[in-house]
């Protein structure tokens, strides 16, 4: 139970970074593709979590 509350915290906090990277990206031209490459990372991350989630609530 400890170990999905902090799988959910995760995906929390990964949720959270992406919506700030987005705001990022059209508030600053200069670091528009580092907040794409990022984003990209904390979504691929939010599926990560997304999944371990699942499969512990199947058991």
């Amino acid at each position: 139970k400890d170990f999905r509350n902090k799988i959910h915290i995760c995906q929390k906090e990964a949720k959270e970074t992406k919506h700030w990277l987005r705001m990022l990206k059209e508030c600053s031209q200069e670091s528009r593709e580092k907040c794409r490459e990022l984003w990209q990372e904390c979504h691929e991350l939010t599926l990560i979590f997304g999944k371990i989630t699942a499969t512990l609530n199947k058991k």
